[in-house]
């Protein structure tokens, strides 16, 4: 092996296998291109977008990590979206949501340290 090296396995590599995956209608109503990267919370996008908000909540674009999926203006395209995982916590973007989406699991219980001991 040279050191740096990359030995790949054979076959193809399935992105997202076996997530709920559902596909929704965008349409760019505004004047300006919009870019939206994989894994920006699809349901706070930019307003100019246009689709059903309230079918990707909890749910990010369903493409390689690092990548985008650009609307020029006027540009209709159907997208496909996953709901995130692990701890299902949305915070920052456009401050929509800022939290535990819902059907999300609890928080694990933090044990307490006691006083003097």
């Amino acid at each position: 092996m040279i050191p740096g090296e990359v030995i790949v396995a054979k076959g193809e590599i399935t992105l997202n296998a076996g997530r709920d995956a559902v596909k929704l209608k965008v349409a760019n109503t505004g004047d300006r291109p919009v870019q939206v990267g994989s894994h920006y919370h699809f349901y706070e996008t930019n307003a100019a977008l246009a689709f059903d908000r309230a079918a990707a909540l909890g749910r990010r674009l369903d493409i390689p990590a690092g990548t985008a999926v650009r609307f020029e203006p006027g540009q209709s395209r159907e997208v496909s979206l996953i709901p995130y995982a692990g701890n299902r916590v949305v915070k920052g973007f456009n401050a929509k949501v800022q939290g535990r989406l819902s059907g999300a699991p609890a928080p694990a219980k933090k044990a307490r340290k006691k006083k003097g001991g």
